[in-house]
């Protein structure tokens, strides 16, 4: 298969990536609409965002072993079909609940046709033209997560809340038969599944999640502790179960015994928490606090996505000829600086063209980490664990995501109480763009800890080169 067909399948790919990581976000302009609609409290919509970006990180790690095993493409067919089907459940529901329910079928799509993507990525591309790869995959994330706001804000504005779901039918429909015909069918490999790993993992992820998104409701009452210390002791138990498993873990000890395959999921998961954190209070802000139409408030962060999309191939060619660690230092120091910039004049009377010059700083510094920390990682992964390998970054994407939506409302939910005045909700929106800001400067500082040359593990691996029995690129 040649190099130009290899990107043309990447590209088809990219419309199911496009898709789920929009609605990580395309909800966020939709949050005061949801609460008007259904009389309830912004704790109470936010689960319609963590619903889905629950199930969606609690089995990933499932969708990337069931792509090794019957093969990516059909696994990603699978994912697509489900996610377009609860779209429509989606835009169908008639209160929150159902909504919510329907959003947790979408994550579950979503989490079957994620890793297959990475993982086409790492089988098929050879190491020094990873850069290119990484390069659509990181844009068509920093991308998704910026458009989902502005596109949500058109379709609110133009047809209604529903329609920010049942817009993915039409597209997911056409993805499936492009994919269909141009994704190569990538050989599966006999496994056992590891079932006790699936209920550990999944099971402590949700307890954690519940316990953060409620804790402030209830009080902060010792029941909610022992949810969160639960869920802590369940995820612990899991990593200990994978390093002792006979069989096929769901995170093999290959893996994590590369130190830069490990920083760059930290890394991937602080990204993903700080962009997902900072949009929710920044929607919140434009539209009750400066009363901003949901289309004129997603229209704001339009430079966001400018900017990264005019980076991207820039940052893709450059990793492919230096090291991605510089790349990734600078990328969270400037996330780190934009936030706390932010948040500093997110006031009543900030001029709102004062609020464009940090959004983006924000959309550059995506190019400036997404991309770098996607090829560290593909280089640090062995061929024959990129299914393992891939779905623990997209893990890592999307529990970084989870636990910034259910932390996002726990924090807002504090510094709000009952004070809904538009000076005290300015003040509270200022304060939660603090949790992103920290957010990337921990990254910043698990970013000089990535080693440029990384020597090898004692534990088998295969080259970092494509499969020779799957696909070879001419050259």
């Amino acid at each position: 298969m040649t190099e130009s067909h290899l990107f043309r399948a990447l590209w088809v790919m990219m419309i199911g990536l496009f898709l789920i990581v929009v609605d990580s976000t395309i909800v966020a302009v939709a949050n005061p609409v949801l609460k008007n609609e259904f009389g309830v409290d912004y704790d109470s919509v936010l689960w319609a965002t963590s619903g889905y970006l629950l199930a969606f990180a609690g089995l990933l790690l499932v969708g990337g072993r069931l792509g090794d095993r019957f093969g990516t493409k059909y696994i990603y067919l699978l994912g697509l079909a489900i996610f377009s089907g609860a779209s429509v459940w989606c835009g169908l529901s008639t209160s929150l609940t159902m909504l919510t329910a329907a959003r947790v079928v979408q994550g579950i799509g979503a989490a079957l046709l994620a890793p297959q993507i990475f993982s086409t990525i790492t089988r098929t591309f050879p190491s020094d033209r990873r850069g290119m790869a990484m390069a659509v995959w990181g844009a068509t994330t920093g991308v998704g997560l910026f458009v989902g706001p502005i596109l949500g804000g058109v379709l609110i504005d133009e047809l209604g809340w529903q329609w920010i779901f049942l817009v993915n039918a039409p597209i997911g429909v056409v993805g499936i038969a492009l994919a269909v015909w141009l994704v190569p069918a990538l050989a599966g490999r006999h496994l056992r599944f590891d079932l006790l790993g699936v209920l550990l993992s999944g099971t402590g992820i949700c307890l954690i999640v519940y316990g953060l998104q409620e804790g402030e409701n209830a009080q902060w009452s010792a029941w909610i502790w022992v949810v969160i210390i639960c869920g802590l002791a369940l995820i612990t138990a899991f990593f200990g179960w994978q390093a002792v498993h006979p069989n096929e873990p769901l995170v093999p000890v290959a893996l994590i015994a590369h130190r830069n395959f490990v920083l760059s999921n930290a890394g991937i998961a602080l990204a993903s928490f700080t962009f997902v954190a900072f949009v929710i209070p920044l929607m919140i802000y434009l539209e009750e606090v400066r009363g901003l139409p949901p289309v004129r408030a997603a229209l704001l962060t339009a430079p966001i996505a400018i900017a990264t999309v005019v980076l991207a191939p820039v940052v893709g060619r450059l990793v492919d000829r230096v090291h991605p660690r510089p790349i990734v230092i600078v990328g969270f120091a400037l996330l780190a600086v934009a936030l706390f910039w932010l948040a500093s004049d997110m006031r009543t009377g900030t001029p709102l063209w004062r609020l464009m010059l940090p959004l983006v700083v924000v959309g550059a510094a995506g190019a400036l980490t997404w991309e770098p920390l996607a090829v560290i990682a593909s280089r640090a992964l062995p061929a024959d664990l990129a299914g393992a390998g891939s779905a623990l970054c997209n893990t890592a994407r999307h529990l970084g995501a989870v636990l910034s939506s259910a932390g996002t409302a726990a924090l807002m939910a504090a510094l709000l109480g009952d004070e809904l005045s538009r000076g005290a909700l300015a003040e509270a929106m200022s304060q939660s763009m603090l949790l992103p800001a920290i957010a990337a400067a921990v990254g910043f500082l698990t970013a000089l800890f990535l080693v440029r040359r990384e020597r090898s593990p004692t534990v088998a691996r295969a080259p970092d080169r494509p499969l020779s029995r799957e696909v070879s690129v001419s050259r």
